[in-house]
């Protein structure tokens, strides 16, 4: 199938987070929202577009957005609110297609090529979902129609909020030409400025630019860009769920001035991430942790196990262990985060003096699963992270999830 032949939506919720505080709380429609954390080094998760008027944005820090809009209203969020209503959503688009593509908790691309003879066109799909979201949910989306998810995506964002948009493939060049480079995948600031030293400022410019001048000066990314001139991408929606990686970390309003304080942390952290492993019945080969100092430096150190694994203690020592080899050199830490990597579906088989040792840390961590299942993830901790202070107030509603998870 030609990519040209092939229909594909991408689905965006409008301003999620803040949508959905506005939905629930009839005193915040129409008024400037911003999510996430309120103290001096909060950031923006979401800002309702009230408040992008002013000039707010997500990943902002909030000291910055409120100098932009002073009255601004400032909620902590939900996630687990907005989980729910990210299933609905979910739910929705997989009455159209099973192809779906989850880019995160509010966007999703779906290939519906192979539903139009029992849906209609592509477009009647697109206004279909819009419908059911808004009866459904009570929020918007907008939906981008393309022959490819470069495209789509760039639709979906062309009239925002509650917009569709349909770039037919006979008007792809049409679409395009006229737009700025920073529309085009990975032409962030520093691309701009080496292809503004080309001349190179509309996707005309760069299209008229030969690929052997692109290839010279930028490798293979240059060709990526030609491809893009020309609205040309021919991956796939690829179906696929699972987590690439899982982690937990928290910014902290004061920095941490003791080792032991992160240790803390870091023993808490690593629980969450293996009871997190063990839910979704998923095992680790590598476990990693970002430390973010008070003067924004941030460094990670990894350390890949020999056997993947999904124990609360492994993952715990082996994250503690690349911590104290760093902290010989300690410094006030602002944010701490343990992670996961390299997960597949299947246990190591256990050597042969380990199965012993390995199956008390297994009942140990059934035991902890089924408390934390029946009264909550707080009702039961290892003594090692009792020393951990509830100085964490700064962080977004989405610094607690895993990385790459889409929803459950």
């Amino acid at each position: 199938m030609s990519a040209s032949s092939r229909a594909i939506l991408h689905v965006d919720m409008d301003a999620f987070f803040a949508s959905v505080e506005q939905r629930d709380n009839p005193g915040l429609r129409g008024k400037p929202v911003l999510v996430g954390g309120s103290g001096p080094r909060g950031v923006v998760a979401a800002a309702s577009y009230e408040a992008r008027t002013f000039g707010c944005h997500s990943a902002q820090p909030t000291a910055v957005a409120k100098r932009l809009c002073p009255h601004a209203i400032i909620v902590s969020g939900r996630h687990s609110d907005y989980k729910a209503v990210s299933r609905q959503v979910f739910e929705i688009l997989e009455r159209f297609s099973p192809a779906i593509q989850p880019i995160s908790i509010d966007e999703a691309f779906l290939d519906v090529t192979g539903s139009t003879k029992l849906f209609g066109p592509p477009i009647e799909i697109a206004k279909e979902i819009r419908r059911l979201v808004r009866e459904e949910t009570r929020l918007t989306c907008s939906v981008g129609v393309a022959p490819n998810k470069f495209l789509a995506k760039l639709a979906s964002d062309m009239d925002k909020p509650d917009g569709l948009t349909v770039i037919d493939p006979d008007r792809i060049q049409e679409t395009l030409d006229p737009l700025p480079i920073t529309k085009l995948w990975g032409v962030g600031p520093s691309a701009e400025r080496a292809l503004n030293r080309m001349g190179v400022r509309t996707v005309r410019d760069l299209r008229n630019l030969p690929i052997e001048t692109l290839r010279a000066r930028m490798g293979e990314f240059g060709q990526h860009l030609h491809a893009l001139a020309r609205g040309l991408d021919d991956r796939p929606v690829r179906i696929d769920r699972e987590a690439k990686s899982i982690s937990h970390e928290h910014t902290f309003g004061v920095d941490l001035e003791h080792p032991d304080e992160v240790r803390a942390l870091i023993a808490r952290q690593a629980q969450d991430v293996a009871m997190r492993l063990r839910k979704h019945q998923r095992y680790a080969r590598t476990v990693t942790i970002k430390v973010r100092f008070g003067d924004f430096e941030t460094i990670t150190r990894s350390h890949t196990l020999d056997n993947q694994t999904d124990e609360t203690r492994v993952i715990h020592d082996a994250a503690r262990d690349l911590f104290d080899t760093w902290a010989q050199s300690f410094r006030p830490v602002r944010l701490i985060g343990v992670g996961v990597s390299q997960l597949t579906d299947a246990p190591a088989a256990p050597g042969l003096f380990d199965t012993v040792s390995n199956e008390k840390g297994r009942a140990v961590d059934r035991i902890s699963d089924t408390i934390a299942d029946k009264f909550g993830k707080d009702a039961i901790t290892r003594a090692s992270s009792l020393r951990a202070k509830p100085r964490h107030g700064a962080h977004g509603p989405g610094s607690d999830t895993p990385l790459d998870q889409p929803p459950d």
